[in-house]
């Protein structure tokens, strides 16, 4: 009976094994929900969410993460079966029962808590796609969870179990489906610069077109040229061009008229129509976002600007 009770005693390597095993479990199920979350939200986007949604961040980091502890939680979980197999007596290890009961609590009310979820959005009228989705999801993957590690228990581990090689391949092909779907969306890393640059170009002109109305309203006239935006005293020096280092266009049109260019990498998440032309844009409220007054198209691209005198009238005293 001693010789037993050694033989199913908890060994450093047993325990660093099944807590790395469920550490890896936890951060792969929460960065596939919210990798699924993100790409649900890209898929159908909120019509009363007006501000710009950036996903690449929140994919970037749960792609990253799927990437790496995914594989290795499948790696380890073949350690555990195999070891398990060579020593049966181990699946009454201590820590593997608390670790299993603790995954079982865990998404068992994952799965009750999304089930509140649904009964009370549903009660309150307010079920979207988006919304629903978004339930499914977490049904499935904490379903999933649960229903690998119930079974877990009640097999015997000295026989191999056809369904634990299904559901391994089932669960595998859906986390690499996830992780495509991602890339689909958020784009591929060299598609990504690219987007940062048109980003800093757009952050350039804006900062430029600042410049152009304070020099309107302190002198009377907009600029000829961009060289008269230079002021050492307030600091700002006209931007370039962050990939070619190139000076942005520039025209004056007419005494309050003027146009402002750029050649872009790539178009923006959503064009004001399927022509790549620009938009007039009266200036007003001196907020500018991209969603209305920078969309723009790939390759070289211009914006139409028009100072409003009831808005930015010229200053009779200036600060100097």
């Amino acid at each position: 009976m001693e010789n037993i009770e050694n033989k199913i005693k908890t060994t450093p390597k047993d325990f660093f094994v099944f807590i790395g095993s469920m550490v890896a479990l936890y951060v792969s199920a929460i960065s596939l929900l919210n990798l699924l979350f993100v790409t649900i939200n890209a898929s159908f986007p909120d019509v009363l969410n007006f501000s710009y949604e950036n996903f690449s961040s929140s994919m970037r980091w749960s792609i990253a993460s799927l990437l790496i502890v995914f594989p290795l939680y499948v790696f380890l979980s073949w350690f555990i079966n195999k070891d398990l197999t060579s020593n049966p007596l181990n699946k009454n290890l201590n820590v593997r029962k608390w670790l299993t009961y603790l995954t079982l609590f865990v998404a068992g009310v994952a799965i009750i808590a999304d089930l509140i979820m649904v009964i009370n959005t549903f009660l309150g009228g307010e079920i979207t796609a988006r919304f629903a989705f978004k339930v499914l999801a977490v049904l499935i993957v904490a379903g999933t969870a649960f229903s690998y590690y119930l079974y877990d228990l009640r097999r015997d581990v000295g026989q191999k179990s056809d369904k634990m090689k299904l559901l391994v391949c089932t669960v595998s092909f859906g986390v690499l489906a996830s992780i495509i779907g991602g890339f689909f969306i958020m784009g591929s890393p060299f598609s990504l610069r690219m987007k940062r640059f048109d980003e800093r170009r757009v952050n350039d002109l804006q900062n430029i077109q600042s410049q152009i109305v304070n020099v309107y309203q302190r002198k009377g006239v907009l600029p000829n040229n961009l060289d008269e935006l230079k002021d050492p005293i307030a600091g700002f020096n006209v931007p370039l061009d962050p990939d070619t280092a190139t000076s942005y266009g520039y025209e004056k049109v007419s005494d309050l008229n003027f146009k402002l260019c750029a050649t872009f990498s790539l178009k923006s998440d959503a064009l004001i129509d399927s022509k790549n032309t620009t938009r007039l844009v009266t200036i007003s409220s001196g907020a500018f976002t991209l969603n209305e007054n920078w969309k723009h198209g790939s390759g070289k691209q211009c914006f139409d600007r028009k100072i409003d005198k009831d808005l930015y009238s010229i200053l009779k005293n200036p600060k100097i």
